[in-house]
C-alpha cells in the first residue's frame, strides 16, 4: 500500500547507465571520467509484500511450438535480424537523423500487416497526420497497423497490457518518459527505465518489439550503453545522404549472425531492396583501362560483393605527405604504405595518397589490403590493371599475402559479372577448383605487383 512519495537525487553514467548515490569523478562500473549527470527520482514508500514463487522448468521440457517466428517478406531486413521475427524478440534500430529509420520500419510494418499480423506503431515524434502523409508517399495502406501518438510510458504500458499485438514499434525511445523521474525525455534514466519496462512487456506478452534510437556524434545509440545489452538485436541503418544506397548492419544478434548486411536504395517511393549489390556498386565502373582503379571481392556475412577500390598518388607539396582514406581506416592505410615502402622500395614518404571505396561504402575487411596496394602502385606508376581482373588478399607486416575466407564465393561472384582473371593468395589456390577463371596465386606483394609492372 502506498503511504507517500518522496523525491531523491541520483547520478547516472551517460556511458553505461549505472546509478550512483552521489556524484564522483569516475563511474565505478565502466571507468569513464566526468560522465555522471544528476537526475531526480520520484519514489513511493511501500510496505513489504509477500514473496512470489518463481516458475521453473527443466530445459529439455520447455516447449517453443507457440513461438514460431514470421518473416516480413523483405529479404534484406529478414537476413539481418536472423531470418525471422520471433515473439518476444526486441530489436534496437539506430541511425543518423534523416537516414530513413522511420521509413524502413513503416515499410516493414506494412509487410507484416499484409500477412495478417497486428501491428501498433507508437510515434512520439510525428503527429498522426504526418504519419498518414508519409504512409501515402510510401504507398502503405496500413490495414492492420494501429497508429498511436503517445509519449507517456504509463499510457503505453496500459495500452499494451489490455490489447494483443504481434509487433510493437516505438518511434523513438528518446521521446518516451516515465513519471518516476523528474527529468525530460531522452535523459539516461528515462531511456533506461522506458526500455526496461517495454522489454519486460514484450517478454511477458510475447510480442516483437522494435525500438528506434537516435545516434550521437560518435556513431553510438544515444543513451546508456546498457540499452544495447538489454535488447536481443542491435542493428544500424547506415549510409551517406549524398548517395542513394542504405546499409542495414547488425552489431549484436542473439538469433543470428552479426556479419550479414541488407542493402537498400532510397527512391522517391521509399526504400527498395538491392538484389544484386555487386552490379549496384560497379554501376559506375568504366571498362576502359584506368590507373589507380582495382576491383576486389569482399564478403559481408555470407554474401560476396564486388567493389571498386580507387587510389590517387601525387607528389607532396608540403613537408608532411597527406594520407586520406574514404571508407577505410586511415591507420590501416598508413600501415600498408609503410609495408609498401619498406618491403618493395616505393617512395611513399614523398607522395600524397588518397584512397576511396567507390559508392561510399565503409569497409574494414582484411582482404582489401592487396587490392589497395595494387591500386596505389598503379596510380604511382600510371600503369592500369587489366579491367577484367579481380584482386583479393590480406597483407602481413613482412609483405606476405595471406589467405582469406570464402574464396569460392568470391570467385563465383566475379565470374558471374564477367571477370576473367583473379589474383589471390597462393594458400587459397588449393581450395579453389573454378575452371572458367584464370587464378593466379601470389605469396608476397612484389609477386602481385610484377604481374602488371
Amino acid at each position: 500500500m502506498i503511504t507517500g512519495k518522496k523525491v531523491k537525487t541520483a547520478y547516472f553514467c551517460t556511458h553505461c547507465g549505472a546509478e550512483h548515490a552521489k556524484w564522483q569523478g569516475q563511474c565505478r562500473e565502466c571507468g569513464q571520467w566526468n560522465c555522471l549527470v544528476e537526475e531526480k527520482i520520484v519514489t513511493s514508500k511501500t510496505k513489504a509484500t509477500t514473496l512470489e514463487i518463481v516458475d521453473k522448468k527443466i530445459l529439455s521440457e520447455i516447449s517453443f511450438s507457440s513461438h514460431i517466428g514470421y518473416k516480413s517478406g523483405i529479404s534484406e531486413f529478414d537476413r539481418v535480424i536472423g531470418g525471422q521475427l520471433l515473439p518476444g524478440m526486441t530489436i534496437l534500430l539506430g541511425g543518423e537523423p534523416g537516414i530513413g529509420k522511420s521509413t524502413l520500419v513503416l515499410q516493414v510494418a506494412e509487410a507484416f500487416s499484409r500477412q495478417d499480423r497486428t501491428i501498433i506503431y507508437i510515434t512520439g515524434e510525428e503527429s498522426l497526420t504526418q504519419l498518414k502523409l508519409r504512409s501515402q508517399r510510401l504507398h502503405v495502406t496500413g490495414n492492420n497497423i494501429i497508429a498511436v501518438n503517445a509519449t507517456s510510458l504509463a499510457e503505453i504500458n496500459g495500452l499494451l497490457a489490455t490489447e494483443n499485438f504481434d509487433v510493437v514499434i516505438i518511434d523513438s525511445i528518446q521521446t518516451i518518459s516515465s513519471d518516476q523521474y523528474d527529468s525530460p525525455p531522452g535523459t539516461v534514466a528515462q531511456i533506461r527505465e522506458s526500455a526496461y519496462q517495454l522489454i519486460g512487456q514484450a517478454k511477458a506478452k510475447g510480442f516483437a518489439l522494435i525500438l528506434i534510437g537516435h545516434v550521437t556524434k560518435d556513431g553510438m545509440v544515444a543513451g546508456p550503453k546498457l540499452l544495447e545489452h538489454m535488447v536481443d538485436t542491435v542493428i544500424y541503418f547506415e549510409g551517406d545522404q549524398t548517395h542513394l544506397y542504405r546499409l542495414l548492419r547488425a552489431t549484436k544478434n542473439r538469433f543470428g549472425s552479426v556479419a550479414e548486411i541488407g542493402l537498400f536504395e532510397m527512391k522517391t517511393e521509399g526504400l527498395v531492396e538491392v538484389a544484386n549489390p555487386s552490379s549496384f556498386f560497379l554501376a559506375g565502373y568504366h571498362q576502359d583501362l584506368r590507373s589507380g582503379s582495382v576491383v576486389t571481392a569482399i564478403c559481408e556475412g555470407t554474401r560476396p560483393i564486388l567493389v571498386e577500390v580507387q587510389a590517387l598518388v601525387t607528389s607532396a607539396n608540403y613537408g608532411t605527405p597527406q594520407r586520406v582514406a574514404g571508407g577505410l581506416d586511415n591507420k590501416r592505410l598508413a600501415l600498408l604504405l609503410a609495408i609498401l615502402e619498406k618491403r618493395c622500395g616505393y617512395p611513399m614518404i614523398s607522395n600524397d595518397v588518397f584512397v576511396s571505396i567507390a559508392g561510399g561504402l565503409k569497409l574494414s575487411e582484411p582482404s582489401l589490403d592487396l587490392p589497395l596496394l595494387v591500386a596505389i602502385v598503379s596510380s604511382l606508376l600510371n600503369k592500369p590493371l587489366d579491367n577484367k581482373t579481380v584482386v583479393v588478399g590480406e597483407v602481413g607486416l613482412s609483405g606476405e599475402v595471406r589467405g582469406v575466407t570464402m574464396m569460392e564465393k568470391r570467385i563465383n561472384e566475379a565470374f558471374k559479372l564477367g571477370f576473367k582473371k583473379m589474383i589471390l593468395p597462393y594458400s587459397n589456390l588449393s581450395q579453389c577448383a573454378h575452371s572458367s577463371m584464370e587464378l593466379i596465386g601470389v605469396k608476397n606483394i612484389q609477386s602481385a605487383l610484377d604481374l602488371f609492372n
